[in-house]
């Protein structure tokens, strides 16, 4: 790589804003975290009208309840069906029964003719909350308690962020559906993918982040 596209890369890098990922907690520079919950999705469209209403109203509860801020983020991607599809062909082979495997190559078929004319998506759903040492008031700022160790702020952002957590994990069970919140390599996973829009294994990224969460490219 040369030395112009390394500068670039360092500046992007620093548009990320991320300083680093410990346990299920994200830091950023200029003194602020944030902890992410993922959201399983559901059709909406296919449930009954009882069904849709106490969705609607379990969500204006979630709403009304909160008492600091969040982000919704909802992020589509698309599907890459190739390793589906060769695993169609595989099963096609090893069967016996011709009908059945000529069965098999007419869905694939189908699949593959299916995503030619229409995009297929993958929506994922995410709840973003912030934590700021301003959170401890003005007073705190002004006595330079933004200027605490890493470890300081990153316990007291723990405890603010876990408790916001426990709210929004309780409400959104009243929507019957599954959250988690997501741990480091997971949220290494969810940045690397993001910035660099493509799928990463996990392990391909080194646990104390010297691997850029933005990859240039190579010159």
């Amino acid at each position: 790589m040369s030395k112009a596209a390394q500068k670039i890369h360092a500046t992007t890098q620093r548009f990320t804003e991320v300083e680093d990922i410990v346990d299920d907690i994200v830091l950023f520079q200029g003194g602020s975290a944030a902890l992410i919950i993922e959201v399983t999705a559901t059709n909406f469209a296919l449930l009954s009208a009882e069904e849709q209403d106490s969705k609607i109203y379990s969500y204006a509860a979630l709403l009304n309840s909160l008492s600091f801020p969040i982000q919704i983020i909802v992020r589509s991607k698309k599907l890459d069906i190739s390793s589906y599809l060769k695993l169609l062909d595989v099963q096609a082979k090893a069967i016996q029964n011709d009908l059945l495997a000529n069965q098999i190559r007419l869905y694939r078929d189908f699949v593959q003719e299916l995503v030619k004319v229409n995009t297929v998506l993958d929506k994922k759903f995410y709840v973003c909350i912030p934590y700021s040492y301003m959170e401890k008031g003005v007073g705190a700022a002004a006595t330079g308690d933004r200027k605490n160790t890493k470890s300081a702020f990153l316990e007291q952002a723990k405890t603010a962020l876990h408790s916001k957590a426990e709210g929004i994990h309780s409400q959104v069970a009243r929507l019957n559906l599954r959250a988690k919140t997501l741990e480091k390599e997971e949220l290494i996973k969810l940045f690397y993918e993001t910035y660099n829009d493509q799928s990463v294994e996990t392990n391909q990224i080194t646990d104390n982040l010297r691997t850029p969460v933005v990859r240039g490219e190579e010159k």
